[in-house]
């Protein structure tokens, strides 16, 4: 039967079938990471509240699919993974917040080390909804202040503009809402408790203003979340599999991919970069 509908529909429907072929690839790798998961031992959220690492230092790399599956292996026995009601692949959903002529976006386009971001971010599984305000210094240390907000249509019924005139340089009245993102998140953490890792996948961006949506299927963004220079049992795995550091913010990124008029000259290196990394594996 398949044979037939493949003459059949030859000219279109190829298109139908290699759509098909690949959502069906894509699950059997979410399948194989999901095993992996399965040999971790889980951490409750709950437990994860003792290391919330508010006030910290970020590392970000970029990886693919394979090589994540390779690193997950070799994150037996010294990591644990977040688990929320039962599940290890958790969804979330951030909004971003800007000027209506994107300074925040300028200003870390244009290299400025002190800089913020501001969004609503929903915990798809949990259901819980928070306005976020997050502050980089210039020695790289992020601070992240947030409050529980019931979503984007209620930031001003909900007080978000305390949050927002204690640490952030704008008020809900400066900002809307410009890039939204959805991605499935993987969260270990150490045995000793001291850092969080957090793996992202399947990253789908839509910009409010355009309405022009684009997915990084294949690529795996991973930070590296700790109090300092505490050891980090990762990063030896992490240059083992060539995984090196590389910036990546996903409003900058989800933004000039779906804004095409932005300024996103300094940001191109990391396109090429990455269209590098997904080409060569």
């Amino acid at each position: 039967m398949a044979f037939f509908l493949l003459i059949l529909f030859r000219g279109f429907g190829e298109v139908t079938i290699f759509a098909e072929i690949r959502i069906v690839r894509i699950n059997t790798m979410e399948q194989q990471i999901l095993q992996l998961l399965d040999k971790l031992p889980p951490i409750s959220l709950s437990e994860m509240s003792e290391i919330k690492l508010m006030n910290r230092i970020d590392k970000k790399y970029l990886a693919t699919i394979d090589q994540l599956k390779q690193l997950l292996v070799m994150a037996q026995g010294k990591y644990m993974v977040q688990q929320i009601e039962g599940k290890r692949y958790n969804r979330y959903h951030t909004i971003y917040l800007d000027t209506p002529d994107e300074e925040m976006y300028t200003m870390h386009h244009n290299g400025r080390l002190v800089r913020q971001k501001v969004r609503v971010r929903t915990y798809m599984d949990s259901g819980d909804t928070f306005l976020e305000v997050k502050n980089k210094n210039n020695h790289g240390r992020t601070k992240k202040k947030r409050m529980t907000v019931g979503g984007i249509h209620t930031l001003n019924e909900d007080g978000g503009d305390t949050l927002l005139a204690k640490h952030a340089h704008y008020l809900l009245a400066d900002l809307v809402p410009k890039v939204e993102n959805h991605f499935e998140r993987i969260t270990l953490v150490n045995m000793a408790k001291t850092e969080r890792l957090t793996i992202d996948c399947h990253v789908k961006f839509h910009h409010w203003e355009t309405n022009i949506e684009d997915t990084f299927d294949r690529l795996v963004i991973i930070e590296l979340k700790r109090d300092g220079n505490v050891y980090s049992p990762v990063k030896s795995m992490l240059r083992q599999l060539r995984i090196k550091p590389s910036g990546f913010s996903k409003y900058c990124i989800g933004s000039a991919l779906t804004k095409p008029a932005l300024k996103q000259g300094n940001f191109k290196p990391r396109f090429v970069r990455i269209n590098k990394l997904l080409n060569n594996h």
